[in-house]
């Protein structure tokens, strides 16, 4: 977009009309809410860097790979887009109608895959209405600086999205609404505008603990304070190599990402379901059969799973993930079957996962 005179153009009485025109345009978009957030982020750096010395980011290192010598480029939006005045924040709920969570998560022959992955990928379709809403706004003023944002740079998205009205950081440390719980997506237009910011709403999790005490592996340390290197969805998504031996029986059956803490949150009870017909559920993964996920081919995984969000960890994570939900499933026949017939697998990877699975169940490779 070019940069302009944008910071310049709008009185108060005019940056107050276009903020409603840009509530409407982001609902005539599909939007579910959109928030406005002034470029400071207060405190919010300190902790992050908090958060990144005590080693909580594990394998992540993209997100301490943009210090600066003033602080961290997440905290900083001028370093993104210099000029930054003004943050448009928006969310898009992700819920569809799926097989229960917990019905699946309670059948060890079945796989749980996060609710938030079942469909096509969000990333290009939040993207792409984030464009044409800053394009709305182009038409309407003329040309100013902006840039749009899907989870694709530094951007602190739960504190901008805190600080703009859309909902208060939960304990998990996810952002809750009142009316839609934590079942969406945030996206993000920083601008040169001086746009009035919202204010913030109240913390409403009160002497809650339901997602610290249901969290499989004790991820959540403390009330808003999450350890990657504990939590099921960083293990199966972003950690490249081996699933600590601890931990694998905690996994259950959960193959890609981990819902927990957002099933036992009271507010989730009123998360509407979603209008997105991308996000419904592809191939059955709301309550696919371990055994039959695990038979996939390289080339099928990737042919099956274009568009989502899970080709992105490749097939042999996908591998590792099913053979320790195998490991902890119920000792059947099927599963003996399928974790032999890769007990060979060119990855060694796979092929420690596999033995570790089956030694779970009283097997030895040697009996083949």
């Amino acid at each position: 977009m070019i940069i302009m005179h944008g910071q310049d153009i709008l009185d108060a009485n005019r940056a107050a009309h276009l903020k409603e025109d840009i509530r409407r345009w982001g609902r005539e978009l599909g939007f579910d809410a959109i928030g406005f957030a002034g470029a400071d982020l207060g405190n919010a750096g300190l902790g992050l860097a908090a958060w990144l010395a005590a080693g909580c980011h594990g394998e992540m290192d993209y997100m301490a790979a943009h210090h600066s010598e003033t602080g961290h480029k997440r905290a900083e939006p001028g370093q993104l887009l210099p000029g930054t005045r003004s943050i448009i924040t928006a969310r898009l709920n992700y819920r569809v109608a799926s097989a229960d969570s917990r019905t699946v998560l309670a059948d060890s022959e079945r796989a749980f895959v996060s609710r938030y992955a079942l469909g096509r990928d969000y990333h290009k379709l939040l993207r792409q209405r984030l464009q044409k809403l800053a394009e709305h706004i182009a038409q309407a003023i003329g040309p100013y600086a902006g840039r749009v944002f899907t989870d694709s740079a530094p951007v602190m998205e739960v504190e901008l999205a805190r600080n703009s009205g859309l909902g208060w950081r939960g304990k998990h440390t996810l952002l809750l609404d009142r009316d839609a719980g934590s079942y969406f997506f945030l996206g993000e237009i920083y601008t040169d505008l001086p746009l009035p910011p919202d204010a913030p709403v109240t913390d409403h999790c009160g002497s809650c603990t339901a997602c610290l005490d249901a969290c499989p592996t004790a991820a959540i340390t403390e009330a808003y304070r999450l350890d990657a290197r504990l939590c099921i969805s960083y293990l199966t998504i972003e950690a490249k190599d081996a699933i600590p031996e601890t931990l694998r029986p905690l996994l259950g059956n959960r193959i890609y990402g981990c819902d927990d803490c957002q099933l036992a949150c009271p507010w989730n009870r009123f998360a509407p379901l979603t209008r997105e017909a991308d996000f419904a559920p592809r191939l059955g993964l709301d309550q696919a059969r371990l055994v039959e996920l695990f038979a996939w081919s390289e080339a099928e995984f990737n042919e099956r799973l274009a568009g989502s969000p899970i080709r992105r960890i490749g097939h042999q994570r996908w591998l590792r993930n099913i053979a320790v939900a195998l490991g902890n499933s119920a000792r059947n026949d099927a599963a003996i079957q399928a974790l032999r017939s890769r007990a060979d697998d060119p990855s060694l990877l796979v092929r420690t996962h596999v033995a570790w699975a089956l030694a779970r169940h009283g097997e030895a490779l040697s009996q083949r």
